[in-house]
């Protein structure tokens, strides 16, 4: 059960690398989204990064990009798709349309994986038409450089999907965490969305600013970035989405306050690192300045 050819769907954020991430290991690509242009942008912009983090050459990182076709048109895109990853918006309603569409236009040997940061395969495998060959495949932001790829089955995936998937992780540079059982959020969001929403919940109730709860937190614990500048890199749009999916299921009132206010942000243009403004002013932002962490 070879993989040579991958549609990704959603160019966003996480998509965008996804698709260039495996286009740089010489895989076909056809990234499908509903506007070709932005999701062109969006896979240009990673350049910088690629040759600055992985001291790729110019050369290099364009053989890269010539390994990615792009559609609108989805029938056309996953005609002969071995796999499919779907990073499309955290929204159930989304992602049901889209995976019956899907169904009903790719191949018999295609493989589905959701790149879905907190909902299963459970979820989503009624809305397709082979439960065996359905799996969760979630990449880090930054991929290049946080290079998990957290792989999850349900109890209806083949085991020979389930190595495939990880075979082909592997085979894009990703080392494969292996879940052994569903988990909504996988390892690494089932740690980190408490702690975003904790974060948010600070802010939003007026206890601290998001600037100094970021620095308390980078002074205490030594990391890099603190919570909102990592809101910033994944994108408010996403942190919105999960927030207020989060709100509907668990009646959570503080979700609701949260979701609200990420909203506000996001309609005014802020939606993050990729707008130049989320939390904090891009390219510049005052938590990389030598004295943010000073009294």
């Amino acid at each position: 059960m070879g993989i040579k050819k991958v549609v990704v769907a959603g160019v966003g954020v996480l998509g965008s690398q996804i698709a260039y991430q495996t286009a740089l290991h010489d895989y076909q690509v056809v990234a499908y989204n509903l506007q070709v242009e932005s999701a062109k942008k969006r896979v240009e912009s990673l350049r910088k990064d690629y040759v600055q983090d992985l001291g790729l050459s110019e050369q290099e990182f364009q053989k890269g990009l010539d390994n990615i076709t792009y559609s609108t048109d989805l029938s056309l895109a996953v005609k002969d798709a071995d796999l499919v990853i779907e990073a499309l918006p955290e929204s159930l309603e989304i992602k049901e349309k889209f995976y019956r569409d899907l169904s009903d236009l790719a191949p018999e040997k295609t493989i589905f994986a959701s790149n879905s940061s907190t909902m299963t395969a459970s979820q989503l495998i009624p809305f397709v038409d082979r439960p065996a060959k359905f799996i969760n495949l979630h990449f880090a932001n930054r991929i290049w450089i946080c290079n998990v790829a957290e792989i999850m089955g349900s109890a209806k995936t083949s085991p020979e999907v389930y190595q495939t998937v990880v075979d082909f992780a592997r085979s894009i540079g990703m080392v494969p965490i292996e879940l052994h059982k569903e988990k909504a959020g996988y390892v690494l969001n089932s740690l980190l969305i408490p702690f975003l929403i904790s974060s948010m919940d600070l802010w939003t109730q007026g206890i601290a600013d998001p600037q100094t709860i970021d620095k308390d937190w980078m002074i205490s614990t030594g990391t890099p970035l603190g919570p909102f500048a990592m809101l910033d890199d994944i994108g408010l749009r996403t942190a919105y989405n999960i927030v207020s999916e989060l709100a509907k299921v668990q009646n959570n009132p503080s979700f609701t306050v949260i979701a609200n206010r990420l909203k506000e942000m996001i309609d005014k243009g802020k939606t993050g690192r990729e707008s130049g403004e989320g939390f904090y002013t891009y390219p510049h932002p005052a938590f990389a300045d030598s004295q943010f962490l000073q009294a």
